[in-house]
């Protein structure tokens, strides 16, 4: 089963595609997709839209997990920015015929480390460990896009709807 698990953000959208057979785990493809703050909204959006959309099309996954939407009352204007994103990358999720799955941050990180509440640090040594790589991942958003299809690779599996292959 291949996972594409996506950290949505306006400014950066991280991703990171793995592959799952019975208990191994694969590392395809990570990154990110940048836009600028200096471009106007729909530029952004399309930017973000046409780069998932390549992945999509390349690797073919059967799943795509993104975070959920939260808010914190601080910085409500993180929310509203990430949505723009979110929004796109599930209409192209749905567009593509591609399975849509959200899980909160706290879900993610109970899932991958056993802590609801690790760090961003914690949870980038987390994946350079789980995939062997030599640095942690930077910037932590393609951590977390890692994070988000491991934990739905160990969800779906718990729950009986992984991919047997």
């Amino acid at each position: 089963m291949r996972i594409l698990g996506i950290d949505p953000g306006l400014g950066i959208t991280g991703y990171g595609l793995i592959e799952v057979k019975s208990q191994s785990f694969k590392l395809l493809e990570a990154g990110v997709i940048r836009t600028s703050g200096k471009e106007d909204l729909e530029t952004r959006i399309n930017k973000i839209y046409e780069g998932v959309k390549g992945l999509i099309e390349e690797f073919r996954p059967q799943a795509l997990v993104l975070e959920k939407l939260y808010s914190h009352y601080k910085h409500p204007t993180t929310a509203i920015l990430m949505g723009h994103a979110r929004g796109a990358i599930c209409l192209l999720a749905k567009q593509c015929g591609v399975d849509l799955v959200g899980y909160s941050a706290t879900r993610v990180k109970k899932a991958v480390t056993g802590a609801g509440h690790a760090s961003k640090y914690q949870m980038q040594r987390m994946m350079q460990d789980f995939f062997k790589l030599k640095a942690v991942p930077e910037p932590p958003d393609i951590s977390d896009a890692l994070a988000l299809a491991v934990a739905h690779a160990y969800i779906s599996r718990k729950e009986g709807m992984a991919d047997q292959r």
